[in-house]
Order: structure tokens, then sequence, then C-alpha cells
């Protein structure tokens, strides 16, 4: 992992980030090791890094949006701390001194206490704009690391992934294209129809797109046992192409996107897709993609994620995910219409990906979406960070009677 360094936004003062200090050391423990201090200076200190001083606006740490930006870093367990970078500490050293509130520069928290960037898996920044908020926060984070002990390998890949996911994502780094293809359910070599959505930034600025391919020589094919939606695209005007073209324009798409800069491929359900983009009737330039995020921003490559992983990361999810694109979205307050069009399924599959990983830090998003509901138990009787869903929450039948009206709902309607 490269070493971070401080961004123009920071106050005057900062230097190269060299490491990270639990923010639990530094609040109870830096204070009690100072050499040589009197009560005074002591006091400074702990009124400097105090929960609601340390958020307010006029904070020598405050970031330029108001509140403090703290680091929160993965350890190789799974388990999260949340931390100073050094150079913050070092700051709070200049700070105190140059305000007179210390007599000398005090002394840095020991080297034993850094906490080097190697020894993280990930590291990605939180900003916490009050001291309840920052209270619950680190609350959350101890109570999360005690339910992960003991889950498995599988779920910590995919928390992993999930935060450079967000992180990427939340440096608006390269670009994001969410693909669907529809096939004819009794070849799956005749390909009707291709829908995406993207997103990339340019000078901060957003720019999405979307669109949906008919094929025009395909027309003809209806599926048996899958909807026929290809006419119901929901996000604008479908485009009837020949096969030449509907293959022309795909490549185009992607080598556009990936040209100079990192595309990140979004599927919900990768393995199928990415069989239709190697097919003949396709042949995309998708030679050498990755599956699993790397540790650091990259600068070019192709790299795919899977909306059901990412979804299984949020939901503390320790098994095989086998969770349908309508269900992810329901579970995250979306309501997808039609279905089964190419264009429809990529434009949802952007939307779940986007509502995950703009938002908070996987635990803290977890229990804001769904409070109180993760399974204290686990597997087995082990921790656990599963969310229990209720049954109406998971069927889309029952889902907009029963969340009202509870099981009697569905017991009149199984006995009519």
């Amino acid at each position: 992992m490269s070493v971070a360094t401080s961004d123009d936004t920071a106050p005057e003062g900062y230097t190269t980030v060299h490491g990270y200090y639990r923010f639990t050391d530094i609040f109870y423990e830096w204070s009690r090791a100072l050499p040589d201090c009197d009560l005074q200076e002591v006091r400074s200190l702990k009124a400097f890094i105090a929960y609601d001083a340390i958020v307010h606006p006029d904070h020598p740490l405050s970031t330029t949006k108001g509140g403090v930006e703290l680091y929160l870093g993965t350890l190789p367990n799974g388990e999260k701390r949340l931390m100073f970078s050094s150079a913050q500490i070092e700051y709070i050293q200049y700070w105190l001194h140059a305000m007179k509130l210390t007599r000398e520069p005090i002394a840095l928290p020991s080297s034993e206490w850094l906490i080097q960037a190697s020894d993280l898996q990930h590291v990605s920044s939180v900003v916490y704009k009050n001291g309840q908020e920052f209270k619950k926060a680190q609350k959350t984070i101890e109570k999360n690391n005690k339910k992960l002990k003991g889950t498995s390998t599988l779920l910590g890949t995919r928390r992993l992934n999930f935060d450079r996911a967000r992180s990427f994502w939340q440096a608006q780094h390269g670009a994001w294209l969410a693909i669907d293809f529809e096939a004819w359910d009794r070849d799956h070599t005749v390909l009707l129809e291709f829908g995406y959505s993207s997103v990339q930034w340019r000078d901060g600025q957003k720019i999405e797109d979307k669109g949906h391919l008919i094929v025009e020589e395909h027309k003809k094919y209806f599926n048996t046992y899958v909807p026929n939606f290809r006419e119901h695209y929901n996000f604008g005007t479908s485009v009837e192409v020949s096969r030449a073209e509907f293959k022309q324009r795909i490549n185009g798409l992607i080598t556009d996107l990936s040209k100079d800069k990192p595309l990140f491929l979004l599927f919900h359900d990768y393995h199928g897709d990415i069989d239709y983009l190697k097919s003949k009737a396709v042949q995309a330039p998708i030679d050498g993609f990755i599956i699993d995020l790397p540790e650091t921003v990259p600068t070019k490559g192709l790299f795919v994620l899977d909306t059901r992983e990412l979804f299984s990361a949020l939901e503390g999810e320790s098994f095989a995910n086998q969770s349908k694109l309508e269900r992810v979205c329901r579970l995250m307050g979306l309501k997808p219409e039609y279905l089964h069009n190419a264009g429809n399924d990529a434009h949802y599959t952007m939307l779940v990906a986007a509502e995950m990983i703009s938002n908070e830090e996987i635990d803290t998003q977890r229990e804001r979406r769904w409070p109180g509901r993760t399974d204290t138990t686990g597997v087995g009787g082990g921790p656990g960070v599963r969310v229990q869903f209720q049954q109406w929450e998971e069927e889309s039948d029952i889902s907009d009677t029963e969340g009202i009206l509870g099981g009697w709902a569905r017991t009149s309607n199984e006995a009519a």
C-alpha cells in the first residue's frame, strides 16, 4: 500500500502521512504518557481532542465542509481501527505549542504505537460532524469487531472489496460501467438485448450515460421461461441495431471508457455476462480483467465488481449469495420495474451499487439501514453481523401488504 499524503484541504502545517495511531491510544493514553508536562498542558491536549471540540467547524483539524476527518484501517483479521494519521498528531503537537498552550512541543506518542500502512489491508477516510455521531461510530466499530471474530474468510474478502470499491468511487476515480445482456432462453448464443449505465467524473462533475440496444435480426425470438420485457425500457428510448452494430457499439463503449483510466465493470452475477462479452457475437476487449480490487487506486486496467458480492458484504452474509437483483433493490429501498429488460437491469445494478458505495463505511451503513437487526449469535452459535430480514421484506409478492398488516395478510392469502 502506498503511503497516503495530506491533501490541499488539510490545515496548514500538515506533513506527509507516515502511519497511523489508534484513536483510543491518542484519546486515552497520550496525555498519560507525557513526561514533564504540567496539569494545564495535559488539560490543553485533552480539550483539543475532546469529542465535541474536535468536530467543531472552527477546530484546527476541521475539514473544509466541517467536521473532523479520521481514518478507518482494516487489519488482516478483518477487524477495523479508527485512527489519526501521524500527520495529524504532528500538527496537534505544533498547534498547541504555537498557541503557547505548551512550554515546549509535547512528546509525540511512542513509535510502538505507530501502525504502518503495510500493517493494514485497507485505509479509508471518515468524517464526523458532531460528537454524538463520533461516539456512536466508535462504539459501533468496537461492537462489530467482536462480532467479526470467527467469521468466514469469504466474508472478510467481500468486506475488503466493499471498502476498496467505496474508496475508489468516493475518490471519483475511473469510469464505472454496469452491464447486462438478455439472451434467448432456448439458445444463449442468440443475444436479444444489451443494457448499460455508466458514471465517470470530469473536473469534479459527475457524467452519467445509459442505454438499451435491441438486436434487430433477433426480434422474432421470444422467451419461454423468462419475461419478455424488451419493449419496456424505463430510462429512455430503446435503439434497434443490427448484429454488426450491436457488436461495434459495445466494443466502442468499453474501449472509450477504459482509454485513459481504470474501468470498473459492474454486474449482478457477472459469470453469464462475462461469457456474453467474450462470445463471438461481441468479442469485447476485456482480456486480463481482475476480480479482486487492488490495495491502492489503480491508474489503468479492467476490474469486475458483482453487486451480489457487495450486498453480501453489507448484509453480513458469510456463505454463497444467490440474491436476485429484485431482492437487493427492494432491501436497498428501490422499487424496480420490468426487470429482465437489459437496460433496466443494468441501470438498477448501477443504482444499487452507487447506493452502497457512495455512503458510509460498511458497519455504520448497515446499522443505519437496519438498526438492531444483526445476528448476535451467528451460524453455529458463534458471533455474526448478518442482518435478520423479515419474510415480508424478502418477498415481493407480500412486501407491499405484510409490512403494514403483519402476518394476517400472509395467512389470509394462503387461505384464499
